[in-house]
């Protein structure tokens, strides 16, 4: 697990979230980010919809894109886990672990992987659509705390095209990305990528799946080495 600022060392007059957990520097830096990033994209949504009448077609419940292969950095990583130990209850975090368990297994099932060896138990793969582990139901269990990738994916084409895009043989069109909140975001990315190399730390290395950097950050058993 990596860590930039001691778990230990909150922020001067930072308020505790649970007894044990306050929020320390670096998370409180990447809450920062995240709060200014949802800004400028609320901005950038509000000019495409003035200024040429394009509007998100995203809507609650579309959880298409939780089935993409979600790139997150060991920053954003540290900063859902934190999240997760304070907000999730022990039956949320079971079923967390159950599920990031499968999504490994999955992962490591496709051709040209090798199969973990470590699993405490045979994972029942027959319902498991290899989504990110954080959606349940199709909401974002950690909502508030969702890496950069998943803040400024909006698309204006139909839901349809999105869940095509996980699909080889489908006919549909790729989704209709807006392009322009991704490039709004990038002076916030570029933030965190030097968060993570002033501390010594080698950006591109730092960087791997949601669900692999979760069970690292979370210490489960069934994590691959790192």
């Amino acid at each position: 697990m990596i860590n930039f600022i001691e778990k230990s060392d909150p922020l001067p007059g930072s308020v505790e979230i649970g007894a044990e957990r306050p929020i320390a520097r670096q998370e409180h830096f990447v809450l920062g980010v995240y709060a200014s990033l949802d800004a400028v994209i609320a901005d950038e949504l509000a000019r495409l919809l003035r200024e040429e009448g394009i509007e998100p077609s995203c809507q609650p419940g579309c959880c298409h894109c939780c089935r993409y292969h979600i790139l997150t950095n060991s920053a954003e990583a540290h900063t859902l886990a934190q999240y997760i130990r304070r907000e999730f209850s022990p039956a949320q975090l079971s079923d967390l672990r159950l599920r990031t368990r499968q999504w490994h297994e999955w992962d490591h099932a496709k051709p040209g992987r090798l199969p973990l060896s470590n699993i405490d138990e045979q994972a029942d793969l027959s319902s498991h659509d290899h989504s990110c582990p954080l959606d349940v139901n199709g909401a974002c269990g950690v909502y508030p705390v969702r890496p950069v990738v998943c803040r400024t994916h909006f698309v204006s084409s139909l839901p349809l095209s999105c869940r095509a895009a996980n699909d080889p043989e489908s006919s549909v069109e790729a989704p209709m990305m807006l392009r322009s909140v991704v490039t709004a975001a990038t002076p916030f990315s570029t933030e965190l990528k030097e968060l993570i190399e002033n501390a010594g730390l080698d950006f591109s290395r730092s960087r791997m799946l949601l669900p692999q950097w979760l069970a690292i950050e979370m210490g489960w058993d069934f994590t691959i080495a790192r």
